[in-house]
């Protein structure tokens, strides 16, 4: 009986990183299609749980490692002490200005290969472009491919190939309820009117992200009137409320 040749598998392709964190670096695998931002860190100075949750889901898909710091304060130190391949700022944070990070970024020696501003008001396109950031991008941030989409120019050298097709990240719920929480404590008393405007600001970046068009209008419109600091307020209980259901359109 004649014996059954053996079949060796294909091995499989090796790519060997020219840049990023482990330049030489010999991994196996299709990484541009199947890890499109392998080897990149990534540091979101984001205040929001929600679209943090949907930034870490994407960054594990694409095998890159983010980073999170919620304030200038908290970015400022991570930044002493390491330097990432791309930084994401939004521009309204609980200490000031996400601008004037992006300013100190692109003016630093060991400035990072991409630094973008972020918002879920499209007027920071301006502020942002100004200060120095290399693009923008409105929020919400939702897939991959977008994400990818946003990085390839800057990043020619990664070769970035965005998905064809990426479904939107679902964040945890409970981050939901996490930021909603953050708001209602930020507004009790009185909060005054840069209190006011920077809630505004996180409601409706989070609101578009959660596709709830009535939270989104109500933030739009609530620094305008102690009416809408109060509706605004309402809406948010209505949505911490135990038997309240979390869905998005």
């Amino acid at each position: 009986m004649p014996e059954t040749p053996h079949v060796h598998p294909t091995p499989p392709a090796v790519l060997q990183l020219s840049a990023g964190p482990f330049p030489g670096l010999q991994v196996f695998g299709n990484r541009a299609q199947d890890l499109p931002l392998y080897g990149l860190t990534v540091l979101a100075v984001e205040d929001s749980r929600y679209t943090s949750d949907a930034l870490r889901l994407m960054c594990r898909r694409a095998g890159a490692r983010l980073r999170r710091a919620e304030t200038l304060q908290a970015a400022r130190a991570h930044l002493r002490v390491y330097r990432p391949d791309v930084v994401l700022v939004d521009l309204g944070l609980p200490d000031g200005r996400g601008d004037a990070l992006i300013r100190e970024l692109v003016m630093t020696r060991d400035r990072p290969a991409v630094v973008l501003g972020t918002s879920g008001n499209p007027d920071g396109r301006a502020p942002a472009l100004a200060a120095g950031a290399d693009d923008f991008i409105e929020k919400p941030l939702e897939t991959l491919a977008a994400l990818c989409r946003a990085l390839r120019p800057h990043l020619p050298e990664f070769d970035i190939h965005p998905p064809p097709a990426t479904p939107a990240q679902i964040p945890d719920a409970l981050a939901f309820q996490d930021d909603l929480t953050y708001a209602a404590l930020a507004l009790q008393g009185d909060p005054g009117h840069d209190r006011q405007a920077y809630v505004s600001g996180f409601l409706r970046g989070l609101a578009r992200h959660a596709h709830d068009s009535a939270l989104e209008t109500a933030a739009i419109h609530a620094p305008n009137t102690a009416q809408g600091v109060d509706q605004l307020r309402h809406l948010i209980a209505a949505r911490l409320q135990p038997d309240a259901a979390f869905t998005r359109s």
